[in-house]
Formats: C-alpha cells, structure tokens, sequence
C-alpha cells in the first residue's frame, strides 16, 4: 500500500470516473486502473463498484476512502513541516471562495495580496461550501473565504467583514422612488433567487421566512434555480424580476445609466458575515495573516468608494 495508491482511489472516489481520475493524478487510466486492482487484492475487499458509465465506492470502500483522506492530508502535513523556520510566504496559498464571494472579491484580492507578499504563488477557485469544506479537509485548499456559520472540526476561523445584502430593482420600477425597502415587501414581487445548495439562498430565507411560503406558489414567486448571481443580475436588468445581492456584488456600475438600481432595506438590514477557514493543524500561519490583512484593506478600499 502506497500514498500514492491512496491518492488514486480518493481521487476516484470524487471523479466516479477512471479517465477523469487518471487525468487529474497525470498518469494514464491504464495506470491508474492496475494500481487501483493492486490495492482491492491487497486488502482482499472490492473498493468500488465498476459498470460501463461509472464507478460507485462500495459501502466498506466510503470507509477506506474516508481514512485515505485522513493519511493523505497527514502525509501532506510533512512537507507543510519541514516548511516552519524558512519563508512561510514563498509557498503556494490555495483559496477557495464560495461563488457570491469569489467573482467580487478575487479582483481585488489578489493583486492587494501580492503587495503583501509578492513571492507568495496564488491558486484561486470558486465553489459551493459543501465543496469548498471537502477540500479543506482534504488539503486540497489551505484556506477558504466563506459565510458564517462554517463549523468543522479541528478548523479555525476568522470573521473579516459584515456585509448587508440590498434589493436590486430594474429601471422604472415603482420602488425606485422609495428610499428603503421593508422586507415583508419582497412578497408582492418576482423574487429571483439563487438554487438550492447556494448558502446566500438560505441566507435569504432565514432573514424573510415569509419567502418559504411564496416558493410553493410558482405563479408569485420565480425562482432560478443553480444560476449565479450574474444570471440573475442580468434578468433584473431585463425586467424580469427583482432579487437580493450582497451589496459587493450590486454592481449597477456594470450596466448603461439607469438600466439597475438598488435601495436598502429599511429596518433589521439582512447581512452575512465573512470569514476566513483554515486547518488547525495549517503551519503557515504568517500565510492566513497575510491572506487576513489583504481582504481588510480590500474591504477598507470598498467602503471608501462607496
């Protein structure tokens, strides 16, 4: 049994693919296949159950797959290790960000970050919490920008900034003659919001309950489900609707004079809290201080030009 065995069945375990796991370990699937087999005669247990159009991990495999994981981010830890005492800002830093932070923030981020640390290499992407926690605990990410609540066990985090969300109205609308809007107002209109799985959707949800009833009457309520905040921006400029956005992502800059507008909201202003998540056990801690001190003063900058 090697690590690198280890890497090739939690790699397939996420692709459920032996072609797209043979390309993100970079070796052929024949490879990738024979050493997997090597691994399930070893331990005499099937790992996976194999048809023509896909691989599921079997029962007692999620269970190896699960402590592969474990190994894995153990053995990382090593190198991570042998790092304390040198620069910790000469390695690579992963982020990941969900999707209604990501397209906002990484903009801004990443140059503001490269002043603190000009020799520290940038890996960036964008995903769903679910996502994002898994690669967290893997080690596939060092650190994530996420909303709170995020609770897992044995990572840190660190609130950075409180955001409040502000409804986006298309040109004409009638509340664009109001200079705030009441949240039980959000039920006379076409709400569009994100699909479920999106932590801002529920965000919504948990700060106007009453929207919960509106989503089971399809003929008040539309609803976009697994689009991003682009697409939706983009429909409330087409008139089809009103939605809610974190006010980094209003962007109203973006479109010709008039065509957006946002108001606030009048009373108990709906927000979320942004923060940073990192392993406990991460070894880099000038890294997420750097990382912490560049999305302040990305903050700090936004609210001077507001």
């Amino acid at each position: 049994m090697t690590l690198t065995e280890l890497r090739y069945i939690v790699t397939l375990a996420q692709e459920h693919h032996f072609g797209r796991a043979a390309e993100r370990c970079y070796v052929s699937q024949p490879t990738l296949s024979v050493a997997v087999k090597k691994l399930e005669d070893e331990l005499g247990i099937a790992l996976f159950e194999r048809s023509k159009s896909t691989v599921q991990v079997t029962p007692l495999g999620e269970k190896i797959v699960a402590q592969a994981h474990r190994v894995l981010e153990q053995a990382g830890l090593i190198k991570e290790m042998a790092t304390e005492g040198k620069d910790q800002l000469a390695s690579p830093l992963r982020i990941g960000a969900i999707y209604t932070i990501g397209p906002y923030l990484f903009p801004h981020l990443i140059p503001e970050l490269a002043r603190h640390a000009p020799q520290m290499p940038l890996y960036i992407e964008e995903g769903l919490t679910g996502d994002l926690r898994r690669k967290l605990r893997s080690g596939e990410l060092d650190a994530v920008i996420v909303a709170l609540p995020f609770n897992e066990p044995d990572v840190l985090t660190k609130a950075i900034y409180e955001e409040p969300f502000e409804v986006l109205l298309p040109a004409g609308h009638p509340w664009t003659r109001k200079t705030a809007v009441a949240k039980e107002d959000l039920l006379q209109e076409k709400l569009l919001l994100l699909g479920e799985g999106h932590c801002f959707r529920d965000q919504i949800l948990e700060a106007c309950p009453a929207i919960n009833n509106q989503l089971n009457n399809p003929g008040n309520t539309l609803i976009a489900e697994g689009g991003s905040l682009e697409t939706i921006r983009h429909m409330v400029a087409s008139g089809l609707g009103i939605t809610v956005l974190p006010k980094s992502a209003i962007g109203t800059s973006h479109y010709e004079s008039g065509l957006l507008e946002s108001r606030p909201f009048a009373n108990s202003v709906p927000s979320r809290t942004v923060a940073i998540a990192w392993r406990a056990s991460f070894p880099r801690p000038k890294a997420i201080d750097a990382l912490t001190t560049a999305i302040e003063t990305c903050q700090q900058q936004r609210i001077q030009a507001a």
